[in-house]
């Protein structure tokens, strides 16, 4: 779980992953390597301010260099809203995240539709789940041909259902790299795992890697 100045979510990540029965090892965006770990979440929040562009300067922090490396070895990597826009800057997921279409920031439930192919955090036709949105730069964007490479080789692994409420390119939600071990999406499966804060479809992706990781 890799923190970075500006992190408001690693907390809520972490406590999804113990509910799990995994072990959320905390990682500081000065360490030089990622450690012993299973898998990496980079969590939601405001990295470095959001100055520059969101993710531009996480991008360049020390532990990435290791977490780079670890997705190109095939390890299981998870970028939540702000940890998205930190792969996207990284070159480890396709397209750019843009300000949302109406330029106000968005706080809201969504309903989300898994498609492409199965990943470490969700399988493909899988039922819809209700999670919720925080952001102001969550319109997902990529050029052409980019969009169509992504969209015919089953990149696409959330859609909006019913429409993007940031004005997301084809309604796109979270993207997974080539591979298909690397995977971003703008909402938050992290705060919907229990009822008491108002839902817990969110569940399905950290139950996944527990099935994929055992």
């Amino acid at each position: 779980m890799v923190t970075f100045p500006g992190s408001n979510c690693d907390a809520d990540a972490r406590h999804a992953v113990a509910l799990h029965g995994m072990e959320a090892v905390p990682v500081w965006h000065k360490d030089s390597t990622l450690g012993k770990v299973d898998a990496v979440i980079l969590p939601g929040g405001f990295s470095y301010g959001d100055y520059l562009r969101c993710g531009a300067i996480a991008r360049f922090s020390p532990v990435m260099q290791d977490v780079v490396r670890f997705a190109e070895a095939g390890g299981p990597v998870l970028g939540i809203c702000n940890g998205f826009q930190v792969l996207c800057e990284a070159g480890l997921v396709p397209g750019v995240l843009l300000r949302n279409s109406k330029l106000k920031f968005l706080c809201q439930d969504v309903t989300l539709h898994m498609e492409g192919r199965d990943t470490p955090f969700t399988r493909a036709g899988a039922p819809d789940i209700r999670i919720p949105i925080a952001h102001m730069e969550g319109h997902w964007y990529a050029d052409d041909d980019t969009l169509a490479r992504v969209e015919s080789e089953g990149q696409v692994v959330f859609r909006y259902v019913g429409g993007a409420p940031n004005g997301a390119t084809r309604d796109i939600a979270g993207v997974c790299n080539a591979r298909g071990n690397v995977v971003g999406l703008m909402p938050h499966p992290e705060r919907y795992v229990e009822q008491s804060v108002g839902g817990t479809d969110g569940k399905v992706v950290f139950e996944r890697l527990v099935e994929v990781l055992s």
